[in-house]
């Protein structure tokens, strides 16, 4: 069993969890999971060369209605590879200020929160930069082929250029042409020391040929700093989140504090294991028999994998009785309560529409060894979608960046 500690391995984030426990099943069945399990492993083995560690991360949430009526704030996941949004929606208080103005609605401009979790999310890249220590080596930004999203980066990347921090983009195959280790494990790319990989790409399994494999072991065996390294990607995998849900869990983090853990707990969703055995049978007997009230989820990322509805049937059907089923988690689903609102989308008309929003809160910390040197909440990101869609995020068309209006 590997066991990973805060103190004791400081390059990796996830605090006395045994990752070979609670994925053993998973990456039995899920040939991503095991890949990025299989570099873990390996560079634990080997010995970690970096004591800083750098998270950009995302908590998604929505407002939760139970059957009395009550409401509560929920959370749908975490994100902890490649949290996007953070550049193109601090651009957005600005974007319903100004529509706000020209409709004359001049108390509500006063209502639109300031947020630049661009400048929040810079800040901690920018940190850890400082902290590796050269002021040659750079951030790379490691992008996809076709890059979709390549403004949301972008004001990232503004803010490092102007703390004059050097920056560069490149892909999987640029890397694995033209970058190498030296003798001290200090990673180059065409010629050039990383300080940084700051991954905007490679949480899909889409995302990698066997020549992507290679580049991602050798950036996670490398002195440069990794957002995130390889343990702080696999603690965001739903089947450690659905493992932090279990009963006792939260109070191995916060022991003698019980105040914290029920303030945390209280935003979990219920979450159930399809791990074989008796417990992962009740879970597919409960699921099959009310499949509204459920969502299923794999082991990824990026938007659109979720399963609802009578797609949960077909497909705990087809696997409930193999080790197949234990690829996903089930959570139950969140109702939030619709409002109504206009969604701007190209190609449509526009239309009053019943809506959805999800608030994703952004946060950067930074550790070097035992010292937490940054920690904070820098900004937030709203989205808007129609209540016709069960899944789907802004890149995929369907919802819209929005802002919070305080009322």
């Amino acid at each position: 069993t590997v066991q990973v500690k805060r103190l004791d391995t400081p390059s990796h984030s996830m605090c006395f969890l045994s990752f070979h426990d609670h994925l053993r099943c998973t990456i039995k069945v899920d040939d991503f999971t095991a890949r990025l399990f299989s570099i873990y492993r390996h560079v634990l083995q080997e010995g970690p060369k970096q004591s800083i560690v750098l998270g950009l991360n995302r908590s998604d949430y929505m407002v939760d209605q139970d059957r009395d009526g009550g409401m509560s704030l929920k959370q749908i996941e975490i994100n902890t590879i490649a949290a996007s949004f953070g550049g193109l929606t601090s651009q957005m208080p600005d974007v319903h200020r100004h529509i706000l103005g020209v409709a004359e609605r001049l108390e509500d401009q006063k209502k639109i929160l300031d947020n630049n979790p661009a400048a929040g999310l810079a800040k901690g890249l920018a940190k850890a930069w400082e902290l590796y220590g050269s002021e040659r080596a750079v951030v790379m930004f490691l992008v996809e082929e076709i890059q979709r999203n390549i403004y949301d980066h972008r004001y990232i990347e503004n803010e490092l250029w102007k703390r004059n921090i050097p920056v560069i983009r490149r892909r999987f195959e640029e890397v694995f042409k033209t970058g190498s280790l030296d003798q001290e494990k200090r990673l180059f790319v065409g010629g050039k020391e990383v300080a940084i990989v700051y991954f905007r790409n490679g949480y899909m399994p889409q995302n990698y040929t066997e020549q992507s494999w290679e580049v991602r072991l050798m950036m996670e065996r490398s002195l440069a700093i990794k957002c995130p390294d390889i343990g702080t990607h696999l603690a965001g995998t739903k089947k450690v989140q659905q493992e932090l849900a279990r009963p006792g869990v939260l109070e191995s983090f916060f022991p003698n504090e019980p105040d914290a853990v029920d303030q945390i707990r209280a935003t979990f969703a219920g979450q159930y294991t399809l791990d074989m055995g008796e417990e992962g049978d009740r879970t597919v007997a409960m699921a099959l028999a009310e499949p509204d009230v459920f969502v299923l989820k794999p082991q990824r990322e990026g938007g659109g994998n979720n399963i609802y509805g009578s797609e949960i049937c077909q497909v705990l059907e087809a696997v409930k009785g193999g080790s197949e089923r234990t690829a996903y988690i089930l959570m139950d689903k969140i109702r939030p309560r619709p409002s109504h609102n206009y969604l701007l989308r190209p190609g449509e008309p526009l239309r009053l529409n019943a809506c959805l929003s999800e608030l994703g809160a952004f946060g950067a910390y930074v550790r070097h060894g035992k010292d937490m040197v940054m920690n904070e909440c820098v900004g937030h990101l709203l989205r808007t979608k129609s209540v016709e869609y069960s899944d789907g995020g802004v890149a995929a068309g369907v919802a819209v960046l929005d802002n919070p209006l305080l009322v």
